[in-house]
């Protein structure tokens, strides 16, 4: 007598079947088992977007990222993971019990920072179905979407800037897109000094208009003595002279 039946289909239709296996025993009862079986579908497509939004962002504000899967079954098996680049965001399942080949949407909500500019974002839809399932997790990922994000400016220098006489004055003022920065001293508009002296410390107004409207920093600028001055020649030869003083002690 045979121990085993195998039951093979060219294709299954029924997503809801529940089958039974049923036996005669020698002593002329009758019994069966219900077998568990899954009928699955991996995802036909994952697209990843903004919900509402189109465009780039600005820093400091919420959005709402979307991924949808379509054509999975079954979904409550279905596991959707939000990247940054390579770093995961989060793990998402869906509470949905339908058996068949369902639409799910799942959203998930990031605040972009100015560094984030340039980052590109993607989600991946996984059906995990245990140790009955296939070796090969069922993996399908969705396009990336390259964030620019927009914010103002931001000046990239201290209050208080040191510069040696003779050398040119650097204060970066940062902001996408590119800000319009203007100097002034005094209420006049002017250049900042690329070879700064002592005429040039004092404080000034950083005037920087962009996309996201105009912002104004103040700057004192103190100016130190260049390298090689007379006062830097002066220390040197001093300490010249002490160092041939304790030499002739010894």
């Amino acid at each position: 007598m045979e121990r085993f039946l195998v039951w093979r289909v060219d294709s299954m239709t029924d997503w809801a079947v529940e089958p039974k296996c049923y036996a005669l025993s020698e002593q002329g009862g009758q019994c069966h088992i219900d077998l568990p079986l899954t009928v699955y579908q991996p995802p036909e497509n994952v697209s990843l977007g903004f919900a509402g939004h189109a465009g780039p962002t600005l820093a400091g504000r919420q959005y709402t990222l979307q991924c949808t899967v379509r054509g999975v079954a079954p979904v409550e098996d279905l596991v959707v993971t939000f990247y940054r680049g390579r770093t995961p965001l989060g793990r998402m399942r869906s509470d949905n019990k339908d058996t068949r080949p369902v639409t799910e949407s799942f959203s998930f909500n990031i605040t972009p920072r100015r560094e984030d500019d340039g980052v590109q974002y993607w989600c991946e839809a996984k059906l995990e179905l245990g140790p009955g399932g296939p070796e090969r997790p069922l993996v399908v990922k969705s396009q990336t979407i390259t964030d620019t994000v927009l914010y103002g400016p931001q000046l990239a220098c201290p209050p208080r800037l040191q510069v040696r006489a003779g050398e040119r004055l650097r204060c970066e003022v940062r902001g996408n897109p590119t800000p319009l920065v203007v100097w002034f001293r005094d209420g006049r508009a002017v250049t900042p000094p690329t070879h700064s002296s002592a005429k040039d410390a004092g404080k000034y107004t950083v005037c920087a208009e962009g996309l996201l409207g105009q912002t104004n920093f103040t700057v004192e600028v103190v100016v130190l003595p260049g390298r090689g001055t007379t006062n830097s020649l002066n220390e040197h030869f001093l300490l010249a002279a002490l160092l041939t003083q304790m030499i002739n002690w010894l």
